[in-house]
């Protein structure tokens, strides 16, 4: 009997190492068809999974609550699963070269564990390469056991997007690669348990790598297009959405927009890429010429707000200045790697240190992070501008009295920024200065 029909039987387990935004809901759903072993290095979050708490929002206490993922914080649990998936973040250092030590540190947890028998199957996103070159050696170092013999691996890139409700991991195809034909059958056998999209089998590990880093670097490369776009359309005095909104009429044009590019993974992998090409002899020119301009979005949203402060005769130091949003993305409460905090940050060159409004946010984790206190939308009053940086649906509720009302009485023009369109432009025409990417 297989590996794979011994999950299903109940005779063996899986564990998911790493239980965030993308770990927690793949435990959670192969929960509910083998046993699954939980594990996370942070106390505090597996404390809070097993009294029933969602952190991330991706699934819901309700569903916390009902699950039966065995959620733990000792990696000796590890040694009662066979099939192991590996969840965990991989960063870029503040030179935008790769840190593999979340990866590197899994899997020499997950090493120092591991059983005869077993399947290790990396989700990270990585450059090609990583999964047999970086990470293998360590399993077998810690292990003492042999890659090929005595365990074998595999790679099936995540592609949940945090907050979505529409794509999760059942509804998006997965790839699935084995490093032999035995492997791959047995992951791709044990992802379609839970994948109702079905999976895609890659034709080695490597191939599988690529494919993920491409999927964000293509979108990178298409937003930055747009950034792009919108500097120059502002500078001809034309609004980007309405350009955008014509151009979208013919079938085959791609429907992207312009905006912040932050989270941990458009913003991030291209680097991951570059620096693996980099490494090979080819320095490259189109990747990273998107990774500088959409880099750089928070800095022109900060300059275009102090350009608008001074056309409306508000003096810029001291400015009162309310920013709405800080999450990386809209409804989601990850403030990790938000390209908000960019703004915040140049706006703090020119002495404004702007108020910080976020009922999405993990209100926690801004303060660790940034050093950021978050105030609520009643505190909003008297600004001298406002930022609309972050789409979450309780600013999108937002009537025009209520905005009017954030701003000092005594302006006749008030400065407005919405940085991802979400307002009707035609509404805030006369007594406003409003600004759009």
């Amino acid at each position: 009997m297989g590996l794979y029909e011994k999950l299903v039987n109940g005779e063996e387990k899986l564990s998911l190492v790493g239980l965030g935004y993308v770990g927690m809901p793949i435990a959670v759903a192969f929960a509910k068809k083998i046993k699954v072993v939980g594990f996370d290095l942070n106390k505090e979050k597996i404390a809070l999974y097993q009294a029933g708490v969602d952190p991330t929002n991706e699934v819901g206490p309700e569903v916390i609550k009902k699950t039966t993922v065995d959620f733990t914080a000792d990696a000796s649990r590890l040694r009662e699963a066979r099939f192991h998936i590996v969840a965990v973040p991989t960063p870029v250092n503040e030179d935008h070269t790769p840190d593999l030590t979340p990866v590197e540190g899994a899997s020499r947890l997950l090493g120092q564990n591991l059983e005869k028998g077993s399947v290790v199957v990396f989700e990270s996103t990585v450059y090609p390469g990583v999964t047999e070159e970086i990470c293998v050696p360590i399993l077998e170092k810690e292990s003492g056991l042999k890659c090929g013999v005595d365990f074998k691996i595999g790679y099936s890139p995540e592609r949940i997007n945090p907050g979505d409700k529409v794509h999760r991991l059942e509804t998006i195809t997965k790839i699935v690669s084995g490093m032999d034909e035995e492997t791959l059958d047995t992951v791709a056998k044990v992802y379609e348990l839970v994948v109702e999209a079905g999976v895609y089998r890659a034709e080695s590990i490597k191939v599988a790598e690529a494919a993920k880093v491409i999927e964000n670097s293509q979108r990178d490369i298409n937003i930055a297009f747009m950034n792009e776009l919108s500097i120059i359309f502002h500078k001809m005095g034309i609004d980007t959405k309405a350009v955008l909104d014509a151009a979208g009429t013919k079938w085959n044009f791609l429907k992207f927009a312009p905006g912040l590019v932050g989270g941990h993974c458009i913003g991030v992998d291209p680097y991951y890429l570059t620096y693996k090409a980099d490494a090979l002899g080819y320095h490259s020119r189109i990747i990273l010429a998107g990774r500088r301009i959409n880099d750089d979005m928070g800095r022109y949203v900060a300059e275009n707000l102090v350009k608008n402060l001074i056309k409306t005769d508000i003096p810029v130091k001291g400015a009162k200045v309310a920013i709405l949003g800080f999450t990386f993305k809209e409804n989601c409460p990850d403030t990790r790697n938000t390209k908000v905090i960019d703004i915040y940050k140049e706006l703090g060159e020119y002495g404004i240190t702007p108020m910080v409004v976020d009922p999405a946010a993990d209100a926690e984790e801004a303060k660790r992070l940034y050093g950021i206190a978050f105030r609520s939308l009643e505190d909003v009053k008297e600004m001298d501008a406002v930022i609309v940086a972050v789409a979450h649906s309780e600013f999108q509720k937002l009537s025009k009295a209520e905005i009017a009302g954030f701003f000092h009485e005594k302006h006749k023009e008030k400065v407005l920024m919405d940085i991802k369109g979400l307002l009707n432009k035609d509404e805030y025409g006369e007594g406003y200065l409003y600004w759009r990417l």
